[in-house]
Parts: structure tokens; C-alpha cells; sequence
């Protein structure tokens, strides 16, 4: 082959490679502008925390949340949706456009396309393009998954929100109690930057390994890394309590603060790798480590959160102050535990699922779900036409812009 002829092979190939690291950052600013406003929308709606400051915050969080644990989602997006075949960067721009497309027409329409659900379609339908075969053990894990979600997130909230309406227990210790559930399951998560014999670590699995170790209580879960976690709960547990002695409402609307944080920092977690994702088989073919592509995405959340969530997050400021504080923290838990869990299983999802869920959980309580059932019905009849819709239109990019490239 001529010298010239693979130079422009090799000039055509970083270019098309570079394409698909800008759509990647670009699919990371539109989750960032769009999908991580929900966790700070009930402390902007009840006046708690000033509308630039949330976005600043949900910026923050969200991207540190992105480089901490989006690991997992990423390489079950990029690697396990699809079987045979590696993602190609063509393949990867025509995924992240198709899911963007996706995900813009839902923000104009008013209906929220899940962006798992966009992405997901969008990977497999390239990646059947590229010849590759489905990976329907993936699927059906996936499928339960976000099946299960919604109920999950209602039940939650529903418990959530009857604790904090019960006359006979008390605001400061309810809320207290919540916030003990929320430090003993932090202490259980895990974090990039706390070593692990394989993979990532836990707070309480280090601390644990620190301690020489203790008799296991279930599989490897021992009772040093049980006792960190207590230790965790209580010392919130007494945080929360010391604020809510000194002013009820000023400590509701701290703890609505701080769960948001946190909420927002798992919605990082959970939401970078659907933009990463299909670039990993690229950066692993340069053996780039994985934080590099990780910290691409979390700058892209970074400056889409920065740039345009001020005005969604007033849009849905609005709809959590109908809701008020006790309701919108109700809705907010489950939104942490299941994307929590998601994580530790590698399962891409949309907090959309979990809000909607949340939403209607906790206005059971009052005898109403706050929500329409038809719009209710049009969002689900969205969700099941995104994950059609996605797939057939991801199959045709790729094959077009193969097409067009030669490929």
C-alpha cells in the first residue's frame, strides 16, 4: 500500500475518532443540562438554596459522583450491550447522536426520554449494524431492572413519606432516622479512590481490611465493616438531630440540601457512562486508563450543568414545590438507594423512573399520586418507543455514515 494512501487512512481514522470524543463530551453536556437537575429541584422549589448556587452545586457533585463511580455503567455500555463485536468510533457517533436526537426531541415535546433508555437502543442498534449479536442475558437483567424501578421507587417513598407524616413520631427524629439510613448505606458504596483487593472499595471494606478482618456475617461482609457502618449512621444520625433540636425547619431544609448532593453525585455515577460508554472499546484499544475517559465525561456534566440547568431546574423547581419539603425528601430516597444499586450492578437507568416513582409514592399518602395518568400513560408509550425508536435509527445512521466514510 502506497505511504500516502496510509497516511490518510491513519489521518481519516484520528478524525473519525476525534468526532466521536467531541459527541461524547457533547452527549455528557446535554446529561449534565438535562438529567441532573431533579436532585437540587426541592431545596431550589422550597427556598432552601438560591438557583445559581444549585446549578453550581449539581455541576460539582454530579461530576465528582461521575469520577468516582461511573466506571461500572460505562463498560456495560460500551462492552455488554452487544456481543461479537467491539464498538467502532463510526459506530460510537452514530449512537451518540441518535440517543442526543432522542433525548432533545423529549425535552421539546415535554415528554422525559429516559437517556438508558436512548442510549441502550441507540448501542445496540450500531452495534447489530456493525454485525455484532444481541446479548440477551444483558437484556434481561436490563429488563427486570427497569421494570422493577418505578414500583421499587414508589414503595419507598410511600414508607418514607408515612414516617414523616406519623403525629406520634416526632420531625427530629424521623428525619434523623432517614439520614442514619442514608450514612450506613454510604459507607457501603463504592468509591475509584478506596483500594480494593480487586476492582473498587467500600469505607467499610477498607476499614475492615484495615482492622485485620472479623468474622464474616454474610458472604464476605464481615462484622468490622457492619460496625463501620453503624459508626457512619450514628454520627449522621447525631448531625441531623444536633440541627433539627436547634430549628425543625432549618434542619429539614439542610438534610433536603445535603440528600440532594448526594443524589446528584449518584446521578453523576450513574448517568456519565451512557456518554463514555461507547468509547470504551476506543480508549482501551490506546490503553488509556479508565479514569481519563471517565474525567471526559465528568467535564462534560461538569459545563452542561454549569451552562443549562438554571433554567430547567427552575422549570422543575415548580412542580417539587407543589409537592413540598417532606414529600420531595420522600421522592429524593429512593432516587439514592436505587441508583446505588444500579451502580454496584453495572446497570445503566434514568433517574426519570425513579422521580416518577418517587413522585407518586409519596403522594399516596395524601390520597393522591400528584401526577396525570395520562400523561402518566404517554410517558410509558415514550419510554418502549425511545428503546424501538433509538435501535432502528441507530442501525440506519451507522450504516449511512458508513456509507459516506467508506467504512
Amino acid at each position: 500500500m502506497p505511504p500516502v494512501t496510509i497516511v490518510l487512512q491513519a489521518s481519516a481514522s484520528l478524525l473519525v475518532a476525534g468526532a466521536a470524543v467531541l459527541a461524547s463530551l457533547g452527549m455528557a453536556w446535554a446529561l449534565g443540562a438535562s438529567s441532573n437537575s431533579p436532585p437540587f429541584a426541592p431545596a431550589v422549589g422550597a427556598n432552601a438554596l438560591p438557583t445559581m448556587r444549585a446549578a453550581f452545586f449539581i455541576g460539582t457533585f454530579a461530576a465528582l459522583g461521575a469520577l468516582a463511580q461511573g466506571g461500572s455503567i460505562s463498560e456495560t455500555v460500551g462492552k455488554g450491550l452487544i456481543d461479537g463485536v467491539s464498538i467502532s468510533p463510526l459506530a460510537a457517533i452514530a449512537a451518540l447522536l441518535t440517543a442526543a436526537g432522542f433525548i432533545a426531541i423529549g425535552v421539546r415535546t415535554g415528554y422525559p426520554i429516559p437517556a438508558a433508555f436512548a442510549t441502550t437502543g441507540a448501542v445496540v442498534g450500531t452495534g447489530l449494524a456493525l454485525g455484532g449479536a444481541p446479548a440477551y442475558d444483558t437484556y434481561q437483567r436490563l429488563g427486570l431492572f427497569w421494570v422493577a424501578v418505578p414500583f421499587v421507587s414508589a414503595t419507598i417513598a410511600y414508607v418514607t413519606a408515612t414516617l414523616l407524616r406519623r403525629e406520634d413520631v416526632p420531625e427530629e427524629l424521623s428525619v434523623s432516622l432517614l439520614s442514619a439510613v442514608v450514612g450506613f448505606v454510604l459507607a457501603n458504596v463504592e468509591f475509584t479512590f478506596i483500594p480494593a483487593a480487586s476492582g473498587t472499595g467500600t469505607l467499610a471494606d477498607y476499614l475492615s481490611r484495615l482492622l485485620g478482618g472479623a468474622p464474616a456475617l454474610f458472604g464476605s461482609y464481615d462484622a468490622f465493616a457492619f460496625g463501620t457502618s453503624l459508626v457512619v449512621g450514628v454520627l449522621v444520625f447525631v448531625f441531623v438531630r444536633r440541627e433539627m433540636r436547634r430549628s425543625v425547619d432549618a434542619g429539614i431544609r439542610k438534610f433536603l440540601i445535603g440528600l440532594g448532593a448526594i443524589v446528584a453525585f449518584s446521578s453523576g455515577g450513574s448517568q456519565v457512562g451512557l456518554a463514555t460508554g461507547p468509547l470504551e472499546p476506543l480508549f482501551d484499544s490506546f490503553g488509556t486508563p479508565g479514569i481519563v475517559l471517565l474525567g471526559l465525561g465528568a467535564l462534560g456534566i461538569l459545563l452542561g450543568a454549569w451552562m443549562g440547568s438554571p433554567r430547567l431546574l427552575q422549570a422543575v423547581s415548580r412542580e417539587y414545590s407543589q409537592l413540598g419539603v417532606r414529600r420531595s425528601i420522600a421522592a429524593l430516597i429512593p432516587g439514592f438507594l436505587i441508583a446505588q444499586t444500579a451502580i454496584a450492578l453495572g446497570i445503566p437507568f434514568s433517574f426519570n423512573n425513579v422521580i416518577i416513582g418517587g413522585v407518586i409514592g409519596s403522594g399516596l399518602v395524601v390520597g393522591s399520586a400528584g401526577v396525570s395518568s395520562r400523561k402518566i400513560g404517554f410517558t410509558v408509550l415514550a419510554w418502549l418507543g425511545t428503546l424501538v425508536g433509538t435501535l432502528g435509527v441507530g442501525f440506519g445512521l451507522y450504516r449511512g455514515l458508513a456509507l459516506v466514510v467508506g467504512a
